[in-house]
């Protein structure tokens, strides 16, 4: 398992982190991903750890708090030293009915703080993640409850997550004018099949330095190689994409992808998760995956993609079968840009 700079920050993690959406039980939103009892949750955390992942990934809101509490039971009961692991968490969404109990504001973030560090049993989270864009909180709110929150020693840093890049920008921009934390990373949906991400966040993250934390990248479960098509847009197998078809894709894109990558798997002795995941660690701005599996064998997969080696001939199949087509302004860069990447002679080298 390679570690991996955190964006710009001296943080180290793994290149696979191990996301705990399916820890707990609930009926809310992530019932059908979720489901795990404790027992079954410690020994995914101790798989994971055994193969070499430091980081892990929950939220306040999955299993309403449960996802929480067993990640942190599984580290007590595993005995593991609490800086040999970084742990990230987020909130956000509804913890509650009350008008207050979602958001952004300093009102929610304090309190939610506090909730989740009851429930992981910990001093303090690595990283802290506003889960989502509130429309009705100022950002210079949210960042100045944030900045508290690393100054009182509750988290080390802080991120966002499923936010535009000119909020991001805006944000950034704000933390540097008043002095405030700055965000460290982003958590984003990206995936060989859904590369939407190139267009203006992936250069705004190269710019500024924000690591990235890839989040569903098999297409919830799409790029797993147990679906197959079954007429226009429709899927035919077993599994969370068929009871939970989230995220959007464009299925008969990623299909021409699940071809390609179940020949390029076979002369490798890979599966095609192993070589949708393999693809996503090769992408330089990523800085780390997020795995989840509800079985030893689904994660033990997800983990053999680390050792998955794609040559430049078969990443460039892929990356043509998954390009975006060209929007504007993209295709004017395009169109503008060469003249003046070239305009400069070619550096001198030794003889």
């Amino acid at each position: 398992m390679r570690t991996n700079r955190f964006g710009t920050t001296g943080l180290m993690v793994s290149e696979l982190c191990l996301g705990t959406m399916t820890f707990g039980a609930s009926g809310g939103r992530f019932s059908a991903v979720a489901g795990l009892d404790q027992a079954a949750s410690t020994a995914l955390v101790k798989q994971a750890l055994d193969a070499g992942i430091n980081f892990f990934d929950t939220a306040n809101v999955y299993s309403e708090g449960h996802s929480e509490a067993f990640t942190g039971q599984a580290l007590r009961d595993l005995g593991v030293r609490r800086s040999d692991v970084v742990i990230a968490t987020k909130a956000m969404g509804m913890m509650g009915k009350g008008p207050n109990d979602a958001g952004v504001s300093r009102f929610h973030l304090m309190n939610e703080i506090d909730a989740s560090l009851a429930r992981l049993g910990l001093d303090h989270v690595d990283l802290y993640q506003i889960h989502g864009w509130d429309s009705q909180t100022p950002i210079e709110e949210a960042l100045r409850a944030l900045d508290d929150i690393v100054r009182t020693g509750r988290a080390r840093y802080i991120g966002v997550s499923n936010w535009a890049a000119w909020q991001i920008m805006k944000a950034l921009g704000i933390s540097e004018r008043m002095g405030l934390e700055k965000f460290a990373s982003l958590q984003a949906y990206y995936t060989v099949a859904g590369r939407d991400l190139e267009r203006e966040i992936v250069p705004m993250l190269q710019s500024e330095g924000l690591g990235l934390m890839v989040w569903s990248p098999l297409a919830g479960g799409l790029l797993s190689g147990k679906y197959t098509r079954e007429g226009e847009g429709a899927i035919k197998g077993e599994g969370r994409r068929a009871a939970f078809d989230f995220p959007p894709v464009n299925k008969a894109r990623a299909f021409d992808l699940i071809d390609a990558m179940q020949a390029i798997g076979s002369n490798k002795g890979a599966s095609v998760a192993q070589v949708a995941l393999a693809w996503l660690l090769y992408q330089p701005v990523v800085s780390t995956v997020i795995v989840g599996a509800k079985r030893a064998d689904q994660l033990a997969d997800n983990i053999a993609a680390c050792d998955v080696t794609l040559t430049a001939g078969e990443i460039a199949q892929l990356d043509a079968l998954s390009a975006l087509p060209p929007e504007y302004p993209g295709w004017m860069f395009a169109m503008q840009g060469p003249y003046r990447a070239n305009a400069a002679s070619p550096r001198r080298v030794p003889d």
